[in-house]
């Protein structure tokens, strides 16, 4: 029986949506089906429909949606004992023989299942209750057998090779903040004569936004696509115990992308706020606009929206007299892009052409999707809010992990682009460690270029003053 709905998606070099084996129903009761679409079931029905026999495998679709919303109600380890449970309970014959038989049958297909398992949810097997099970597993359907036994081999040290490039990207991460952090005290004691400024760095608008890019697709590579629904996890009524990811972190890639916008933000009104001299403050937002203008043309939304985001905090806002030096008509044009009205119209009509160029593209150049990341968790998040993970009945809402699936999956068809852009590393390195002004430091850099205005803006001024006169 049918089971997948008629959504595109496409993961990895052999496609989302290619079944190495037919895909027919075997009988297993639990299960609701409307229009040949698999809507709802029990979750242990659900279970056993993840696993493949003698006779069947697995959409790869609802491998895909299965594995990433089954979180919301187990934990991965828990899925994966189970999953065994039920993989031997299959291979248990009367006749030695006819285990033989039945294992070179079901060997390939579980290889299958959990290499899909460990390249698209590599981080669940950060858990080492998921490893010692993966172990298990692959030493019973492997023994005696040298071609499964490399072939768990292989799928073993590819999962440990991404695992360890994961543990080295947080090292880095770790390392910049870190670097960031000792820069900004060495601004505090340097004359602003003497600082250095994005323009010195790079003055080429179409440069920058080409290392922006650079940075994006790094840190969206990163992200799991677990990481989404981990990041809204709730217990689940029908369980006693406590959320299933109470004891490990939960999203912490997405965390850090979330953090990069942030900083990225608050460096565009740091650029802004930070010249002394009212014709090159000026001159800096019409580059940061080029800058974003060329985000845009490129599909980097995320960055392009962050360095509005920054032109838009209150500290450069409210500079006058040094917008009124700048040419607005390509902020303008760009604001009504990103205008939030009507839920982000214009943004997301953009964005389905820049998908739609990427489905078509002859160029990696073309592929380029970023999408704006704040908002892609605000849908994700009332996706989740919006329908219940059970229906009254007690079933597990299936349509619900439909739609999931379905914006988690674009997002893992965009994450997979490879920059086309050659490195700067010295732009790189500015970009990610440059020291930017908390909120009250921009307020200070801000009103020391142009004084405060009314009696507001005064009582700031002062209250700001006094708090880092009793710093010192």
């Amino acid at each position: 029986m049918p089971q997948t709905p008629p959504f595109p998606a496409t993961f990895g070099s052999t496609g989302f949506n290619n079944n190495v084996y037919q895909t027919k129903e075997d009988g297993y009761g639990g299960l609701y089906y409307h229009d040949n679409n698999l809507v709802s079931g029990s979750l242990e029905a659900l279970i056993q429909h993840l696993v493949p026999n003698v006779d069947y495998y697995p959409d790869r679709t609802y491998i895909f949606t299965f594995l990433l919303s089954s979180r919301l109600f187990l934990h991965p380890y828990e899925l994966m004992s189970r999953v065994c449970h039920l993989c031997v309970e299959h291979q248990r014959l009367s006749d030695p023989q006819a285990d033989k038989v039945r294992l070179r049958k079901i060997a390939p297909k579980m290889v299958q299942l959990l290499s899909e398992w460990t390249e698209t949810f590599p981080y669940d097997f950060r858990d080492e209750r998921m490893m010692r099970s993966l172990k298990e597993l692959t030493h019973r359907i492997a023994c005696g057998d040298e071609l499964y036994r490399k072939a768990f081999h292989q799928m073993t040290q590819a999962l440990i090779r991404k695992l360890t490039t994961l543990s080295q990207y947080e090292e880095v991460l770790a390392k910049l903040n870190a670097t960031a952090t000792d820069r900004m005290a060495v601004l505090k004691a340097k004359p602003l004569s003497i600082q250095r400024d994005i323009l010195s760095i790079c003055n080429d608008p179409f440069a920058l936004a080409q290392q922006l890019t650079h940075i994006e697709l790094e840190r969206l590579s990163y992200i799991g696509p677990e990481e989404f629904i981990q990041a809204f996890v709730q217990k689940d009524p029908l369980d006693n115990d406590k959320s299933c990811f109470s004891d490990r972190k939960k999203a912490s890639n997405l965390q850090s992308y979330v953090e990069w916008f942030n900083r990225l933000s608050y460096l565009v009104a740091t650029e802004i706020c930070m010249p002394v001299k009212k014709k090159q403050r000026a001159r800096v937002i019409e580059f940061l606009i080029d800058v974003a203008r060329e985000c845009f043309n490129i599909g980097n939304f995320n960055s392009m929206m962050a360095i509005i985001s920054g032109m838009n905090m209150s500290p450069v806002s409210r500079l006058r007299k040094t917008w009124g030096k700048v040419k607005t008509a390509k902020f303008d044009i760009l604001e009504h892009q990103m205008d939030p009205s009507s839920n982000f119209y214009n943004y997301r009509t953009a964005l389905r052409g820049a998908t739609q160029r990427a489905i078509t593209a002859n160029s990696t150049r073309e592929k380029i999707v970023i999408p704006f990341f704040s908002l892609l968790i605000k849908d994700i998040y009332f996706l989740n809010e919006g329908y219940a993970n059970r229906l009254p009945n007690g079933l597990v809402n299936f349509e619900k992990f439909w739609e999931l699936a379905k914006q988690v999956g674009e997002f893992m068809a965009w994450k997979q682009v490879e920059c086309p852009f050659e490195r700067d590393r010295k732009v790189l390195q500015y970009l990610l460690t440059a020291p930017v002004f908390s909120e009250d430091a921009l307020f200070m850099a801000s009103y020391e270029s142009e004084g405060p205005e009314n009696n507001m803006e005064k009582d700031s001024w002062k209250s700001l003053r006094s708090t880092l006169l009793s710093r010192v």
